[in-house]
């Protein structure tokens, strides 16, 4: 009788324990969308974090052609996940996140990582001339004629590691620098039409040395957009996911709960 008590008594903690698994909550899969100028490895630090977390994470291959159709790339991306999703963009990546997730019942927040959450109507040179200090213009190189017409832009090789990753150690913003992808000229006067930040909750973390997105445009992209939280950190670049990669991965985490 004592064995019998004693088996089903081990039987019932197995069960509860399988119950207990059974309902444990599926972490959302996380999209990482990188900006111009950059490409998915520039999420290698933050991945590294969230995967030691146990979360999913897809690094997206940021077309940089125009807003629609880099927004179209991603949403097939996220339309093809089962899970809830925490969407993440850096830079110019705001913009595509924001144009991606409109409609999107899977999206469940948006991170927008030193990025830009254009209106409806909005350009990225409109909203990087909304105030001033953004010194981005002056270190493009003559950009270079795409043979269908259009051009593509890049930053300077010399110019680099101070607009864009001044608190980036300097060899390897050399290498960021040689393996930079362009962005279309054309993508830059695309205006927003339907922003995703107006219908899901977001988030911003931004640096307050980035000289591409002056800190009065973050501020004023925040508080437009009603942020759950905002984090500003000291000292930081426009690359604040590669200088400050737990920040980074912190805030994705809280997003994503």
């Amino acid at each position: 009788m004592k064995k019998l008590v004693a088996a089903l008594a081990v039987a019932f903690v197995a069960l509860s324990a399988s119950s207990a698994k059974a309902v444990e909550p599926t972490k959302p899969t996380v999209v990482l969308v990188h900006g111009a100028f950059a490409d998915n490895s520039s999420w290698n630090g933050v991945v590294k974090i969230l995967e030691k977390d146990g979360y999913t994470v897809v690094a997206a291959s940021n077309p940089l052609r125009g807003v629609k159709s880099d927004a179209d790339y991603v949403a097939n991306i996220v339309a093809g996940i089962k899970t809830p999703v925490v969407l993440v963009g850096h830079s110019y990546g705001g913009f595509v996140i924001s144009e991606a997730a409109f409609g999107k019942d899977n999206v469940k927040s948006l991170v927008f990582v030193s990025a830009m959450a254009p209106e409806a109507g909005e350009t990225v040179g409109g909203l990087l001339g909304k105030f001033p200090g953004a010194t981005l213009e002056p270190t493009l190189a003559p950009p270079v004629d795409l043979p269908g017409g259009g051009k593509d832009l890049y930053i300077q090789q010399d110019k680099f590691h101070d607009q864009f990753a001044a608190d980036v150690p300097e060899p390897e913003t050399k290498v960021m620098a040689a393996t930079q992808r362009p962005i279309a000229a054309a993508a830059l006067g695309e205006a927003s039409t339907d922003p995703a930040w107006k219908t899901i909750p977001s988030y911003f973390i931004y640096g307050d040395k980035d000289k591409n997105i002056p800190q009065q445009t973050s501020i004023f992209m925040a508080d437009r957009a009603h942020s759950k939280h905002t984090v500003a950190i000291k000292g930081a670049s426009h690359v604040v996911m590669i200088s400050h990669p737990k920040a980074v991965a912190d805030l994705i985490e809280e997003a994503a709960k």
